[in-house]
C-alpha cells in the first residue's frame, strides 16, 4: 500500500492527476493584516493587502508611530512585491530598516528582503540608457546591482553566516557576470576571465546555501544549475536541473523543466528540448518563457524545410502566432519576444514595429546574445532603409556583442561585407569575407565571396587592357562549386540559387562552355519545378509536352543564352528549337505585360538574330534570310543584320551582286568595325590578284590600318588581318641576297608584334595564337613549338585553317600520316570540299608519303608506296578540274606524273605491271605536252628556262628509259606468265587468308566481350541479391529483437541478464552447458524469446544507487559532478568584481539566531513545502519508467559503494515525462 501511495504521489506530480501546479511565490502573504494599536490590547488596524495604497507613507507613517514589529513591516512590503510595485515595496522596506528602535535580528531580514528587492529591480531595469536619455537620468541595472551590493554588504556586517544571504550573493554574481562583455578571444566557448570568475564565485555560493540547508534549497540547487549553464558545462547543468525535478517535481516558479530544455538544446538534442519545455507548458500554460523557447524551436524546424514548401508554411505560422504571439501577450517587454517578434516584422518590411521592439530588446536584456540580435535587426532596418552609415553602426554592435573581431556574430560581419559591396568597395568587402571564411566556412559567405571574385573577371574581361585575373577566377570557381556541393548535402539543407550558377556559367563561358552549359540548365530545370501545372492548359498530359509548355513561360533571356551555348557546340538544331521558345517567351511578356521594365523589342531583335545565325549553320540560309529581312523591317538601321545579309549575298553571287552589297555597306556604315571587318574579308577572299610588293598600296592593308588608326586601335580583328597579311607577304617575299633576307625577316617581326599585341588584348584568341605558330614554323623553322601551339588553338576553334596549318606543321616534320588527317579534316570542313588549296596541300603530302617510301625502301628489297603516288595524282587532277584556268595546278599534274613514271621505272620487275608502265608513259607525253603549254604562258609559276629544259629532259632522256622499261617489263611477263599468274592468285589467296583470319579474329574478340559483359551482369544481379538477402535477414534480425514497452512504445529487447554465480567455476559450467545445448540444438526461435522474456520478468531488476556513508537511510543523487563535490570553487580574487561582494564561509545557525527569522525570509523568496524531505527520502524507492536518454552525461565511477545492496524491489514504471527527464542516468 506504501508503494502504490507513493506511485500516486508521484503520478499526480508529473500531471496524471487532475491537480495543477501553481506558482508558490508569495503564497504566504496573507489577505489582509491587522495592525494591533498601541496601548489598546483588542483595537486593531485592518489593511487590505489585495488593494494598498500607492503611495505607501501612510501606511510607513502607522507603523512608526504603532511601533508595528518587523513582519508587519516585511507583509506590506512583500504585498506591494506580489502586485509588482517593486519601489513601494522598496521604500517601504527601507522605512522600516531605518527605525532606530528596531533589532539588530529584525534588521537582517529586512535588509536581506531589501537585497532581494534589488535584485529583482534590476532584471526588470534597461540595461543601457534609451535612446534620447541621459545616462544620468536612467537607473539601469549596474545601478540596481550597486544597490543590493551594499544591501548584502550590510547584512553580512550583521550575521556574515545568515544562510539567505548566500543564495542571494549567489543571484547577485549572476547578474553580474550577465552584465560583463563577451571574450574576444579564443573559440566559441571560451568566457571572459571576469565573466568566468564572477559565475565560479555564484558557484560557490550557491553550493554553499545547499551545504548549509543539508541539499534541501531548491532554489540553491537551481542557481548552481544556472551558474553550470552559463559556463557552457551543459551535461553537469542538465544534471542539477533533474535533481531538481526529481526531489521536487511540483516547482513551477522557477521551472527547471525550461533549464532542462535549454541543456538539451545546448547538448544538441532539440527533440527532447521541446519535450521538456511542452511539459513545461503543459503544467503552466502561461509561462513566457516556454511559449518563446517552443515558438524559437519551430522557428529553427522552419529553417531545415524548403522555403517553398508546405512545411514551411505551417511550422512557421506555430512558431510565430501560436507561441510567440502569446509570449508576448503576457508579458510585452520580454527581450527575447521581442527580438523574435522584431524578426517577423522585419520580414514583413513593418520598420516601427522593428525599431520598437528590438531597442526594448537591447535596453531590457542581460543576455549578450539578444543584445546583439537586437541590434542586428536594426542594422538591417537601417540597411533596407540604404542609411549605410548607421547600418554600419549597428552591424558593428551587433558583432561587438558577440565578442567581434576573431568571435562576434556572423550574420553581422556579412552585413558589413554586404554594406562594402553596395558603396562598391569590393576589395574591402573582399577582406571581410576571406577572413570570415577562415573562421566559419558557410554558404551565404563562400557565395558572396565568390560573387566578388566573378565580379572581379567579368569587369577585366570588358576592359580594354587586361590584367591576368586566372588566380580570381578559380577561386570564384572553387568558392562557388563548394556552394553548389553544399546543395546536395541533405544535412545542410541549403537551397539552391540561380545566381551562383548563372555566375559559374559566365566563368565556365571560355574554357568550359560544356559546364556552362551544364549550369544554365540546372537554373532551367529549377524554374521549370517552380511552375505550377496549373499554369499551362488542363489537355497538356504528355510529359515532353508539359516541359514545352513550361518552357514557354521561362524567361527568355536564360532560353537565348541555352540556345547560344547549344550554337557553339555545333548542336545548331536544339540551339534554333531554343531560340524560338525564346522568341514565344518574348511574344508572351509583350501580350500579357507581366514585366513591364523588360525591353522586349531588344529581346526580339538579338533573339531573332541568333535564330537567322542557327539558320546560316545548318544551312537554312533561305529562313535565314527571312530572319534578316524582317529584322530590317523592324530596325532598318540594324548593322549586324545588313552584315549577315551582305556576306550571305557575296557568298552567293561572288562576281557581281554581293561585292556590290558589300561596297555599299561600307560606304554607307565606314566607321563600323564589324563592317570593315567584313570588307577587309571580302577584299582579301574575292579578288584573285597578287599583292603588290608594297604591302602599302594593297587596299585591304589600308583599310585595316585606317581601321586601327581612325576607328579603334584596339581591333583584334584588324590586328590579327595585318598580322596576317605581313605574314603572306614575308613567306611570299622571294630571297636573292641578304637584303632580301632581312626584308623577309623585317615582315616576319611585323606580323609577330601584330599578333602579340592581339594576345595582349585577349590572351585566348585563338587566331593570333595560330598567327604566332605560322610565323615560328616559316621564319624559326621552331615546327615542334608551333605544333604544340596549333594543338592548343585546335580545342579552341574547330576551323579548317587550324587543321590546314596542322597540316603544313606534320608535313614539315615528316609526319605525313597526321599531315593527310589533318588535311581531310579541313576538307570535311562545311564549304571546303572544293578548296583546290587543301587539294593541293594534300596531294603534295601524298606525294611525299610515296617519296619518302622510297627512301625507307633505299638498299632493301621493299617496293616504295606506289600508291601515294596515284593518290597524289588523283588529287592534283582533282584540283586542275575544279579550277582548270590556274596554270601551277596543271604543272601539278605534269610533275606528279613525270615522278609516278621514273618510280615505276625504278621498281624491279616484281613490283611492278606492263599496263602500269604503259599508263605511266601515256601520263609522261601528257606531261611533256603540258610543261610546253605551261612554259608559252605569260604568268609561268616557274621560269620558261626551266620548264623548257624539264620539258627536253621527258621528251629525250626519260621518254626512252621508260621505253625500255617497258620492253623488259614485255619480255619478263612473257616469259614469267605462269609464274606470275601463280605469283599474283597465291598473292589473292593469301589476301582472302588475311582477311579471313582478321574477320575471326575480330568475331571472336566480340564474342569474348559479349561473354565478359553477360558475366559482369550475372555477377551485378547476384551481388544485388546477395546485398538485398543481408538487408532483409538485418532487418528481420532487428526486428526480432524489437518488442512494444509498457506504454506501446517499440523498443529494444533486452538480453536476459546472466543470474549471480556463487564462484567463477559455476559460472563456466553454466556457460558451456549453454553453449553445448545451442551446438546441439541449434539457435533458439520466438519460444526461446518469450521464455527469456518470462524469466526477465520473474527475476527482480537489480539496480546500484549510491548512499550517503553517514546515513544509508537516504539515497543519494543519480548524477554525482566529481569536480564540484570533491574541492570547493575558489574564491574571488581580490581585485576581481566579485571581491566586492564578503562572501564569508557558511556556518549553521544557532536556534537562539536563525530560527523564526530564517523560516520567515525563505517564505519570502523560494517557498519551498516540507514535504520535500519526503520526496527525498522516499523517492529511491520509485521506479520510473525506463527509456533511452541521451541526456545521460554523468555517471558515478564508484562502484564499491553499493557492491554489498541487496537489488531494489522492480516498481511500476510513471508515464509522465517529469521523471524521465529526472532519470538522466537510468539507461542500460
Amino acid at each position: 500500500m506504501a508503494s502504490a501511495q507513493q506511485n500516486g504521489h508521484l503520478n499526480g506530480a508529473n500531471g496524471a492527476s487532475d491537480g495543477v501546479y501553481t506558482s508558490k511565490r508569495f503564497a504566504d502573504v496573507p489577505a489582509t493584516l491587522d495592525i494591533p494599536v498601541q496601548d489598546q490590547e483588542d483595537e486593531a488596524v485592518e489593511i487590505d493587502l489585495t488593494n494598498l495604497m500607492d503611495d505607501p507613507s501612510d501606511l510607513c507613517d502607522l507603523f512608526e508611530a504603532e511601533h508595528a514589529a518587523r513582519t508587519y513591516w516585511m507583509a506590506v512590503a512583500l504585498a506591494y512585491a506580489k502586485q509588482k510595485k517593486i519601489d513601494y515595496a522598496i521604500e517601504t522596506l527601507i522605512r522600516g530598516n531605518a527605525l532606530q528602535t528596531i533589532k539588530q535580528r529584525d534588521k537582517l531580514s529586512l535588509v536581506s528582503c531589501l537585497c532581494w528587492m534589488y535584485l529583482w529591480k534590476s532584471r526588470e531595469a534597461p540595461r543601457v540608457a534609451p535612446e534620447g536619455h541621459l545616462a544620468s537620468e536612467v537607473k539601469t541595472k549596474e545601478h540596481y546591482l550597486q544597490q543590493a551590493t551594499a544591501t548584502l554588504n550590510e547584512a553580512s556586517r550583521i550575521n556574515p553566516a545568515f544562510p539567505p544571504l548566500f543564495l542571494a550573493r549567489g543571484v547577485l554574481y549572476l547578474l553580474r557576470a550577465s552584465l560583463q562583455p563577451p571574450s574576444k578571444s579564443g573559440g566559441t566557448g571560451s568566457i571572459d576571465p571576469e565573466k568566468a570568475e564572477l559565475l565560479r564565485s555564484a558557484l560557490k555560493s550557491f553550493e554553499d546555501a545547499i551545504r548549509v540547508s543539508f541539499g534541501k534549497n531548491m532554489l540553491a540547487v537551481m542557481g548552481k544549475a544556472r551558474a553550470l549553464f552559463s559556463m557552457a558545462k551543459y551535461p553537469e547543468a542538465l544534471s542539477a536541473y533533474q535533481d531538481v525535478l526529481q526531489k521536487m517535481p511540483d516547482m513551477v516558479d522557477p521551472d527547471p523543466r525550461i533549464g532542462i530544455g535549454c541543456c538539451f538544446w545546448q547538448l544538441g538534442f532539440k527533440d527532447d528540448a521541446k519535450t521538456a519545455w511542452e511539459r513545461a507548458l503543459e503544467i503552466n500554460p502561461d509561462s513566457k518563457v516556454g511559449n518563446i523557447l517552443l515558438g524559437l524551436f519551430y522557428l529553427d524546424s522552419s529553417g531545415h524545410v524548403p522555403t517553398n514548401g508546405p512545411d514551411f508554411i505551417r511550422l512557421y505560422k506555430k512558431a510565430m502566432t501560436e507561441y510567440t504571439q502569446r509570449s508576448f501577450k503576457l508579458d510585452k517587454d520580454f527581450p527575447l519576444t521581442c527580438a523574435t517578434f522584431a524578426g517577423y516584422f522585419l520580414s514583413r518590411k513593418n520598420y516601427p514595429n522593428v525599431d520598437s521592439l528590438a531597442h526594448k530588446a537591447i535596453q531590457y536584456t542581460d543576455v549578450n546574445a539578444i543584445a546583439s540580435d537586437g541590434w542586428y535587426l536594426l542594422a538591417r532596418k537601417e540597411h533596407y532603409a540604404d542609411d549605410a552609415d548607421r547600418a554600419s553602426d549597428h552591424y558593428k554592435r551587433a558583432d561587438d556583442a558577440r565578442g567581434g573581431d576573431q568571435r562576434g556574430y556572423l550574420p553581422a560581419k556579412f552585413g558589413q561585407a554586404q554594406l562594402l559591396v553596395m558603396k562598391n568597395d569590393l576589395p574591402g568587402a573582399r577582406y571581410h569575407l576571406e577572413k570570415m571564411n577562415k573562421q566559419v566556412r558557410n554558404h551565404e559567405t563562400m557565395t558572396l565571396l565568390g560573387t566578388i571574385y566573378a565580379e572581379e573577371v567579368f569587369a577585366n574581361e570588358a576592359a580594354t587592357v587586361k590584367d591576368n585575373k586566372t588566380n580570381e577566377a578559380k577561386q570564384a570557381v572553387i568558392l562557388l562549386e563548394g556552394v553548389r556541393a553544399a546543395w546536395k548535402d541533405p544535412q545542410k539543407n541549403v537551397a539552391p540559387d540561380a545566381s551562383v550558377l548563372l555566375n559559374l556559367a559566365r566563368l565556365y563561358e571560355n574554357d568550359h562552355p560544356e559546364k556552362a552549359l551544364q549550369c544554365l540548365q540546372q537554373v532551367e530545370q529549377m524554374e521549370l519545378e517552380q511552375i505550377p501545372d496549373s499554369a499551362i492548359p488542363d489537355d497538356i498530359t504528355d510529359d515532353t509536352a508539359k516541359k514545352a509548355a513550361k518552357r514557354r513561360l521561362l524567361s527568355p533571356q536564360l532560353l537565348n543564352n541555352i540556345g547560344c551555348f547549344y550554337s557553339q557546340a555545333e548542336k545548331h538544331e536544339f540551339g534554333s528549337e531554343l531560340f524560338e521558345v525564346a522568341l514565344d517567351s518574348c511574344m508572351r511578356i509583350e501580350e500579357t505585360g507581366d514585366n513591364e521594365d523588360m525591353d522586349t523589342d531588344a529581346l526580339v531583335t538579338t533573339i531573332s538574330f541568333n535564330l537567322g545565325r542557327s539558320y546560316e549553320s545548318r544551312g537554312l540560309v533561305d529562313k535565314a534570310v527571312d530572319i534578316y529581312e524582317r529584322l530590317l523591317k523592324r530596325h532598318d538601321d540594324y548593322t549586324d543584320a545588313r552584315t549577315r545579309l551582305a556576306y550571305i549575298k557575296l557568298r552567293k553571287n561572288p562576281n557581281k551582286e554581293g561585292p556590290e552589297t558589300v561596297s555599299k555597306l561600307y560606304n554607307e556604315q565606314p566607321s563600323d568595325a564589324e563592317v570593315r571587318a567584313l570588307y577587309g574579308w571580302y577584299l582579301s577572299k574575292v579578288t584573285s590578284k597578287k599583292r603588290p610588293q608594297n604591302l602599302n598600296e594593297d587596299h585591304e592593308y589600308r583599310t585595316f590600318k585606317r581601321t586601327l588608326q581612325q576607328i579603334d586601335k584596339h581591333d583584334r580583328y584588324a590586328l590579327v588581318s595585318m598580322g596576317n597579311m605581313h605574314l603572306s607577304h614575308a613567306r611570299e617575299t622571294r630571297v636573292h641576297t641578304e637584303a632580301d633576307k632581312q626584308r623577309r625577316e623585317k615582315e616576319y617581326n611585323k606580323s609577330v608584334e601584330f599578333f602579340d599585341k592581339a594576345l595582349q588584348l585577349d590572351q585566348n584568341n585563338a587566331y593570333a595564337a595560330q598567327g604566332m605558330a605560322i610565323a615560328l614554323a616559316e621564319a624559326k623553322k621552331d615546327y615542334r613549338t608551333a605544333l604544340s601551339i596549333l594543338l592548343q588553338v585546335r580545342e579552341t576553334i574547330k576551323d579548317a585553317n587550324v587543321y590546314m596549318n596542322l597540316g603544313h606543321t606534320y608535313h614539315e616534320l615528316k609526319q605525313y600520316s597526321k599531315a593527310i588527317e589533318s588535311y581531310e579534316m579541313a576538307l570535311s570542313k562545311e564549304g571546303k570540299a572544293k578548296d583546290t588549296m587543301l587539294i593541293s596541300c594534300l596531294g603534295r603530302t601524298w606525294l611525299a608519303r610515296g617519296k619518302a617510301s622510297i627512301s625507307a625502301a633505299h638498299g632493301q628489297k621493299i617496293p616504295p608506296e606506289i600508291s601515294a603516288y596515284y593518290k597524289a595524282l588523283e588529287l592534283a587532277k582533282k584540283a586542275l578540274e575544279i579550277n582548270p584556268e590556274q596554270v601551277h595546278f596543271k604543272f601539278n599534274v605534269a610533275y606528279v606524273q613525270i615522278q609516278l613514271a621514273m618510280t615505276l621505272r625504278d621498281m624491279g620487275e616484281t613490283d611492278r605491271t606492263l599496263q602500269q608502265l604503259q599508263e605511266a608513259a601515256d601520263g609522261l607525253e601528257s606531261a611533256i605536252t603540258t610543261l610546253g603549254e605551261v612554259a608559252n604562258r605569260p604568268d609561268t609559276p616557274f621560269p620558261k628556262h626551266e620548264l623548257e629544259q624539264r620539258a627536253n629532259m621527258a621528251q629525250n632522256t626519260q621518254r626512252n628509259q621508260l621505253q625500255r622499261a617497258i620492253d623488259q617489263q614485255k619480255q619478263y611477263e612473257e616469259k614469267n606468265k605462269e609464274k606470275v599468274q601463280a605469283a599474283l592468285d597465291q598473292r589473292q589467296a593469301e589476301q582472302r587468308r588475311r582477311e579471313e583470319e582478321k574477320r575471326k579474329i575480330e568475331e571472336a574478340e566480340r564474342e569474348r566481350k559479349e561473354k565478359i559483359r553477360k558475366e559482369r551482369e550475372g555477377i551485378a544481379a547476384r551481388d544485388r541479391e546477395i546485398a538485398e538477402r543481408r538487408a532483409r535477414e538485418e532487418r528481420e534480425r532487428l526486428e526480432a529483437e524489437m518488442t512494444e514497452d509498457s506504454q506501446g512504445e517499440r523498443v529494444k529487447r533486452k538480453r536476459k541478464p546472466a543470474a549471480r554465480s556463487k564462484g567463477e567455476g559455476g559460472d563456466r559450467k553454466r556457460r558451456s552447458k549453454k553453449r553445448r545445448e545451442e551446438e546441439e540444438g541449434g539457435s533458439g526461435g520466438e519460444g526461446d524469446e518469450s521464455d527469456e522474456e518470462q524469466q526477465r520478468e520473474r527475476q527482480p531488476k537489480k539496480k546500484r544507487r549510491l548512499t550517503k556513508k553517514e546515513n544509508s537511510k537516504y539515497k543519494s543523487a543519480e548524477f554525482i559532478n566529481d569536480s564540484d563535490a570533491d574541492s570547493p570553487a575558489p574564491s574571488p580574487r581580490e581585485d576581481s568584481p566579485a571581491s566586492a561582494i564578503s562572501s564569508p564561509e557558511p556556518q549553521p545557525d544557532s536556534d537562539d539566531e536563525g530560527g523564526a527569522s530564517r523560516m520567515d525570509v525563505d517564505k519570502a523568496a523560494s517557498p519551498v513545502e516540507a514535504g520535500g524531505d519526503d520526496e527525498d527520502e522516499d523517492g529511491g524507492g520509485v521506479q520510473r519508467r525506463k527509456r533511452a536518454r541521451r541526456g545521460r552525461v554523468l555517471e558515478s565511477d564508484d562502484e564499491g559503494d553499493d557492491e554489498d545492496e541487496a537489488p531494489a524491489p522492480e516498481k511500476k514504471a510513471s508515464p509522465e515525462a517529469d521523471a524521465a527527464m529526472a532519470d538522466g542516468s537510468d539507461d542500460d
